[in-house]
């Protein structure tokens, strides 16, 4: 996994419109294997290769929430980071993740609302140039004042 900064904590306080940070990853058979034994999601279009030939994929793709999973990776250790409770998530899946794919998180500062302490996040993950996943994240971000 390739981060652009180190992990910790950015509090609310530190926050601006327009902050970004990321995480890289390539998705390998052995993460859907762990992530179908995790979340019990056996579809054989991420675990069966005739199987998955014969879909609109035209082959194994990996688990949407897979890749879901490396946005709460870049929330959770890097923007805000430590101490970060998520609120709510959209998801839109927009193309495919294969085994074998790089795909790079990515996590923005939309608006802050200091008094409530929220934080809209707006999130895609890209292999490439392709988006395969976009999002918006509602989080409730730590402050120097009550953490």
């Amino acid at each position: 996994m390739f981060d652009n900064l180190p992990r910790g904590t950015i509090v609310i306080e530190d926050l601006e419109v327009g902050m970004t940070r990321y995480l890289q990853k390539q998705v390998t058979d052995r993460d859907i294997e762990l992530f179908a034994e995790v979340s019990t999601d056996r579809n054989p279009v991420h675990l069966d290769d005739a199987y998955a030939q014969d879909t609109i994929f035209e082959g194994r793709i990996a688990h949407g929430m897979l890749t879901a999973g490396l946005i709460s990776a870049v929330i959770g250790e890097q923007l805000p980071g430590h101490g970060t409770v998520y609120l709510g998530q959209t998801l839109k899946f927009m193309a495919p993740v294969r085994p074998g794919d790089l795909v790079r998180a990515e996590v923005t500062v939309e608006t802050i609302d200091h008094a409530r302490r929220r934080v809209t996040l707006a999130t895609r993950c890209l292999v490439g140039d392709t988006v395969v996943l976009k999002g918006e994240a509602v989080v409730l971000a730590p402050s120097r004042k009550f953490d």
